[in-house]
């Protein structure tokens, strides 16, 4: 791949630096429009990411059972809420299973009202009076909250509730797990939250364990993370999953571990049961989705509290019990699906707890992040403004593969980092270059038109265009093929027309000549006059120019014949041409003055090309061709028709005429010109009698063949004079 440096390559780099630039700003910024963007195309791609590597077939975690307030406990034990003394039940045949620890998934706010004091409150006047003391005293009998608070008591059962940002404190908060020490609390980013909704007193307490279920969803209101702590008037609390398996754990204390981040604390990890938990800055963790709803074993609550389930399904079992009815408001929208158990997520974060599996996006992981749009960027800046269109692309899927296998390797390691952003990246840098490179294309087209579309063919032109070759103006030294052409007895002609037939005929005549020529790869240099002036081989390269030069004269002279009649009908003179083809090296470029240039060609070839146009009257031939043309075209019969040595030149050089392409060429006519081939041997060696002898029979065959009567012209001068040794059969010619 050859590589140009020139000034229209700096746009595309300077460009891309910026996009660079801007996508690394806009990924470090806090705030802002297009940091909104960013971050969701970044939850879009972990999202998809997530689905993408997740067991096709999803087995429930045996370990974590969901007693689930659905439907059909609904339909069957009544509308919610249900009484306390039906959860007293509800709890009690759950540690009859033996289960392990129960968290619930809803809150127990407001006291249950008991039947008699519903009754004494209707009562009044004497029968007040009368019934009052035994209503009270069997208040006790029928409070419901104290009938749960027994079941609670002595019990592994974590009660939720759930922080606020502003409002009245309702109900006890549970004791926490960490009260302030060293700052950590006053410093760390963990959410301060002033309010809260929290369970019963008499229920809390007999309880002991409590942990709040809030949902932090994300701007696009999808929940992907929960945070694992919250602080309260300078103390810590924990989330219901995080009590849960810290209860489970036998209520083992946790440890919250920081790192100093400008001038607070930065949460790292929080550590339970020797496994440290990877969280944000804030206490929050990447919620380790097993996969689509369900995940986990689900039960009926109205078959639990009927005995209808196997009691191996609960034995040792972490049980949470929420709801899953659509009217109880406690569904989610998630990765996994749009409509999700709320009570289903803290049952994910225990699994994780118990498998130590989490997904994590720790703080260096931004360092990564804004490296990888570093070298991504400032690579692709400076790499991909010299390439086409084509090869930009192919090496911007290489880096697009490469991206993405990393970053899922990081992945299947547990490394959460961004993809859609330097995708982004990647995306505009290929798109910029792109467009870049075919308007660039386009303009160079515009450029290569307006440069050679008068001398060279629209096709050409094309073909220029999608070459990766630099074309200008500047001079250049190479071989190439030159064509003269003239009008036979133009003068004539020219004197027999008013101006404007004149006119007519030189337009009529060079319109046809110049498709020929374009029609055969050929640049049209100049006419001047009645002359026709092209070349092969500039400003495209070619191959094949003597070729296609030949070609183009073998048409020319057809077309001729064609345009005869034509000429004739429309009362324009007969028309004829001479060609004059030679092959050489010369220089061809942009030459003339600050007043007038032209795109041309200049070289002793060229003077060439132009004497052996001048000849083809002289050997009454309509081609003729050096012997450089002559090379290589054994597809065509040649006839050599001289050595001569031109007006202007030392040298001599051989002429020879094409007569026609050999598969067109009949026997009669090889024979022909195979008996004057030995006649000009043996006029070379001054056989004189018997050269004679062979022409006189060809003037005979072919008197329209005027080289034959050049040459009996020429014996008869020679067979008188006294020729000495140095006699080379070369023929000067004193004209031009």
């Amino acid at each position: 791949m050859k590589i140009n440096f020139n000034n229209r390559h700096i746009y595309p780099v300077l460009a891309g630096l910026v996009l660079m630039s801007v996508t690394i700003v806009v990924q470090l910024s806090q705030s802002g429009t297009l940091k909104s963007v960013q971050q969701r195309m970044e939850w879009l791609a972990y999202d998809v990411r997530l689905k993408a590597t997740l067991p096709e077939q999803n087995i429930p975690d045996p370990r974590i059972v969901i007693v689930d307030i659905d439907e059909k406990s609904l339909k069957a034990e009544g509308r919610w809420p249900w009484s306390r003394e039906k959860i007293a039940r509800l709890v009690d045949k759950l540690f009859d299973n033996q289960v392990a620890v129960v968290g619930f998934d809803v809150l127990f706010a407001e006291p249950e009202t008991n039947p008699a004091q519903r009754v004494l409150e209707k009562l009044s006047g004497p029968e007040k009076q009368r019934l009052s003391g035994a209503l009270q005293n069997l208040m006790p009998q029928l409070d419901a909250d104290a009938k749960l608070a027994a079941q609670l008591k002595d019990r592994k059962v974590v009660l939720g509730y759930t922080f606020r940002s502003g409002g009245d404190a309702v109900g006890q908060l549970p004791q926490p797990v960490l009260d302030a020490d060293d700052g950590l609390l006053q410093d760390s980013l963990i959410p301060a939250m002033p309010a809260y909704s929290a369970n019963l007193p008499k229920l809390q307490q007999a309880a002991q364990f409590g942990g709040f279920f809030d949902a932090d969803l994300d701007e696009d209101g999808i929940l992907r993370r929960s945070p694992l702590l919250k602080r309260h008037n300078g103390k810590l609390y924990t989330s219901l999953g995080l009590e849960v398996a810290r209860v489970y754990y036998d209520a083992e204390p946790i440890a919250v571990h920081t790192v100093p981040l400008g001038d607070a604390l930065a949460v790292e990890s929080v550590r339970l049961g020797g496994f440290d938990i990877p969280t944000d800055a804030k206490g929050r963790v990447i919620i380790p989705y097993r996969g689509a709803h369900p995940s986990f074993p689900y039960l009926s609550a109205t078959d639990v509290l009927h005995g209808a389930v196997p009691q191996q399904t609960l034995a040792g079992a972490i049980v949470f019990v929420g709801t899953t009815a659509p009217g109880l408001l406690d569904m989610r929208s998630t990765p996994m699906q749009e409509v999700y158990p709320g009570v289903e997520v803290h049952a994910n974060i225990v699994s994780g707890i118990l498998d130590q599996r989490f997904p994590v996006h720790p703080d260096w992981i931004e360092g990564a992040d804004f490296l990888v749009l570093l070298v991504l960027g400032v690579t692709l800046s400076l790499l991909l403004p010299w390439l086409s269109p084509l090869r930009a692309l192919l090496v911007s899927v290489a880096f697009g593969v490469s991206l993405v296998t990393l970053n899922m390797w990081l992945w299947s390691e547990g490394l959460v980092m961004n993809i859609a952003t330097p995708a982004i990246l990647l995306l505009m840098l290929t798109l910029l270059n792109m467009a870049y490179g075919f308007l660039s294309e386009s303009r160079g087209r515009m450029r290569l038109k307006g440069k050679f579309g008068q001398y060279v063919p629209p096709a050409l032109v094309e073909e220029m265009s999608r070459s990766e070759e630099n074309f200008g103006f500047d001079g250049d030294s190479r071989e190439m093929t030159i064509l003269f052409s003239d009008v036979r007895n133009f003068t004539t002609i020219s004197e027999s027309l008013h101006a404007n037939e004149l006119k007519k005929f030189l337009n009529e005549f060079f319109t046809p000549m110049t498709r020929v020529i374009f029609d055969r790869r050929g640049t049209i240099d100049k006419y001047v006059g009645d002359m026709i002036m092209a070349f092969w081989g500039a400003p495209m390269r070619d191959e094949q120019h003597a070729r296609h030069a030949l070609d183009a004269a073998f048409d020319m002279l057809a077309k001729v014949e064609e345009m005869k009649p034509v000429f004739t009908a429309n009362g324009l003179p007969e028309v004829n041409i001479g060609i004059g083809i030679n092959t050489g090296t010369v220089n061809v470029g942009d030459m003339g003055s600050e007043f007038r240039r032209a795109y041309t060609v200049i070289g002793d070839a060229v003077n060439l090309a132009s004497r052996l146009e001048s000849l083809t009257k002289f050997y009454g031939v309509k081609l003729i061709v050096g012997e450089n043309t002559r090379k290589g075209q054994d597809h065509i019969v040649f006839r050599h028709l001289d050595l001569v040595r031109v007006k202007g030149k030392k040298d001599a050089v051989n002429i020879f005429e094409p007569v026609c392409y050999r598969d067109q060429a009949p026997a009669k006519l090889l024979d022909e010109i195979g008996q004057y081939q030995e006649a000009l041997g043996l006029y070379l060696t001054r056989q004189w009698h018997k050269a004679k002898g062979i022409l006189e029979r060809l003037q005979q065959q072919s008197p329209d063949t005027l080289i034959y009567t050049v040459y009996l012209q020429r014996i008869e001068t020679l067979r008188g004079e006294n020729l000495g040794p140095e006699w080379d059969g070369v023929y000067e010619q004193k004209s031009k």
